[in-house]
């Protein structure tokens, strides 16, 4: 048997707010990024990255975002539109538009048009009035379900998702069978890292059956 390597142990009660987000962000690898398209209540669009993101559940469809908003506790353009408007879209980033994403990730001003600054041209949404990239392999439109304040200026914004947009190439719509290789999402690691998702592996969880009649 393998021995263990050794492990060093952190007491977060210990590490300023600084030290737990690098580490955070270092462990928790790799994160989906989330390229969220909003409306302000005047008309604005808005987009934005966020790779605090995943899935927490499929029934309800429920969708979960973190958002750090200023330290003078202003909101960010994406939690204001969505506290004003409870709209939002959420796209799954690929390869092709990571350098895009990266724009709408520079902190305009809230009168700027980040989708227009990164050139992305946009469709408006079905379900919601936040806008659609066209570019992006996969669309959530969502209702915001829940806001939890989990700090001053923090808050996890839980969205329903209404529907979801995919490229007709990487989906089989008899079945639901999305082609992942298709899809070639990238996944955030710590600093300034992404990660492709094109070298990939299957593992099927065995049945209790399964398990036991195993030699």
């Amino acid at each position: 048997m393998t021995r263990p390597s050794s492990h060093t142990h952190f007491d977060f009660a210990q590490l300023t707010e600084r030290e737990r987000y690098k580490i955070l962000i270092g462990t928790v690898i790799p994160r989906p990024v989330a390229l969220v398209t909003t409306v302000s209540k005047d008309g604005v669009p808005n987009a934005g990255p966020f790779s605090f993101f995943n899935v927490l559940t499929h029934d309800p469809a429920i969708v979960a975002i973190g958002v750090e908003n200023y330290a003078d506790m202003r909101f960010k353009d994406t939690a204001r539109n969505i506290r004003e408007t409870g709209e939002f879209t959420v796209h799954i980033v690929d390869d092709a538009l990571v350098r895009q994403m990266e724009i709408c990730a520079i902190k305009f001003g809230p009168e700027v048009d980040e989708l227009k600054e990164a050139g992305l041209d946009t469709t408006p949404g079905l379900m919601v009035r936040s806008p659609r990239i066209l570019a992006a392999p996969a669309a959530l439109e969502c209702r915001r379900h829940t806001t939890l304040e989990v700090g001053p200026a923090r808050e996890i914004i839980l969205g329903e998702v209404l529907g979801v947009y995919v490229r007709s190439d990487a989906v089989d719509s008899s079945n639901l069978h999305i082609d992942q290789q298709m899809m070639d999402a990238v996944g955030r690691m710590g600093g300034h890292t992404y990660t492709r998702t094109r070298d990939q592996f299957d593992i099927k969880t065995l049945t209790p059956e399964e398990w036991a009649a195993r030699g």
